[in-house]
């Protein structure tokens, strides 16, 4: 699978129309201002070198005056009715039994519920959005603190995400590969660092990981794992977060029934590595000042443990 990293390249069928648009409305401006440019540098080297008498009879330059209107009165209509058609088109892109994924902006990460007809097969999880490649997909914006921006350039433009208020946005990828997103609006201390992934896969391979994430946990077969599970569970972790097949269910942070699962934690802010998973367990607000996730002084035992126990969680 193909890690993209170019945000000038479009990846989906919107993005390519927005690329498309902005690429006339670069030429467009491009070839005013050289206009405008020569005609201005024209005018003064003119002035400068003719006496009065020579100089331009106001007949001339109302002609001149009244070219440039309409020239740009054109220009400026042109650009509506293409606006119109790429914003029309860009709002057409629907299918009734599209997947549909609740996109929850929180501070400072993103809270992904995949959702379906059947509760038994609803999905919670976290920072990675799973899509499958060449279908469109309905995402339902939704915020519970304050103004968010959801944008993956190569897919979408931006989104924004306001208390309140749902929002949707459908977005097609057009093959498989990983992309980056970020929130674009500033929503706090920690803005920068809340981005998430959108996994482009072929719909096998989508639903595969799906019916994965679907399943809950079961008590892990390694003692110093099952150790981990019950520091998990005494060190106050299951008042923010959920796991399924345990008593956690916390909705305060993201979902960890499938962490080990996931490309990065800290909503991409650190790679999902041993190490680092030690280093944000116990001290997250080295990494991002103001975090709702609490300092853990655990014993190196302990903590040990309790990594073993997360990376267990696939």
């Amino acid at each position: 699978m193909k890690d993209f990293g170019n945000i000038l390249a479009p990846y989906g069928s919107q993005a390519a129309l927005i690329a498309g648009e902005t690429r006339y409305l670069l030429a467009m401006a491009t070839i005013v201002f050289l206009v405008v440019a020569a005609v201005l540098l024209t005018a003064v080297l003119r002035h400068r070198r003719s006496p009065p008498a020579a100089r331009t009879p106001e007949a001339r330059i109302a002609l001149a005056v009244g070219l440039a209107l309409a020239v740009t009165t054109a220009v400026l209509a042109a650009n509506l009715v293409i606006d119109m058609r790429v914003a029309h088109a860009l709002g057409h892109l629907s299918r009734d039994d599209a997947l549909t994924i609740r996109v929850t902006g929180q501070q400072w990460w993103w809270q992904l519920d995949y959702q379906h007809a059947s509760p038994s097969k609803m999905l919670t999880t976290a920072n990675e959005l799973h899509i499958p490649a060449g279908e469109p997909v309905l995402l339902e914006l939704r915020s519970t603190d304050v103004i968010h921006s959801f944008w993956v350039p190569e897919l979408h433009g931006k989104r924004d995400l306001i208390p309140g208020l749902p929002g949707a946005l459908w977005i097609e990828a057009t093959e498989p590969g990983v992309f980056r997103g970020e929130c674009a609006e500033f929503c706090g201390h920690q803005h920068a660092n809340m981005g998430l992934l959108v996994v482009v896969e072929p719909r096998a391979d989508f639903e595969r990981w799906y019916e994965a994430q679907l399943a809950s946990t079961t008590l892990p077969q390694e003692p110093l794992a099952l150790e981990g599970r019950q520091a998990f569970l005494d060190n106050g972790c299951p008042l923010c977060h959920s796991v399924r097949g345990t008593e956690a269910g916390g909705r305060v942070g993201p979902d960890l029934t499938h962490l080990a699962s996931r490309q990065t934690i800290a909503a991409g802010r650190l790679p999902n590595s041993t190490a680092a998973l030690q280093r944000w367990v116990v001290d997250p607000h080295v990494f991002k000042p103001g975090v709702k996730m609490p300092q853990n002084p655990l014993t190196p035992r302990e903590l040990e443990a309790l990594v073993v126990y997360l990376e267990s969680l696939r």
